[in-house]
C-alpha cells in the first residue's frame, strides 16, 4: 500500500479522508488502520472498486496504491 499517492489522490480530488470513510461506509478510525496497515486492517476488494469508480482511476493507477511493494 503507498499511503502517500493515496493521500496524493485525496488532495488532488479536493478529497479527505473523513469523506472517503464515509463514502465507504466505514469509520475514519477504520479507514486510518486500512491506510497505515495497522491491526492487519486492508481494503477489500470491493472497497478499491468503490474508490477506483469514485476517482476514474486506471487499473495502474490501481496497482501503484494498493498493490505497491516496497523493497528494503
Amino acid at each position: 500500500m503507498n499511503k502517500k499517492k493515496l493521500r496524493i489522490l485525496l488532495l488532488e480530488n479536493d478529497d479527505n479522508q473523513g469523506k472517503l470513510a464515509e463514502y465507504l461506509g466505514i469509520s475514519q478510525q477504520t479507514l486510518s488502520r486500512k491506510i497505515n496497515e495497522k491491526e492487519g486492517a486492508e481494503f477489500s476488494q470491493t472497497e478499491i472498486k468503490l474508490i477506483k469508480e469514485k476517482y476514474n482511476m486506471s487499473a495502474e493507477k490501481v496497482d501503484e496504491i494498493f498493490f505497491a511493494q516496497f523493497v528494503s
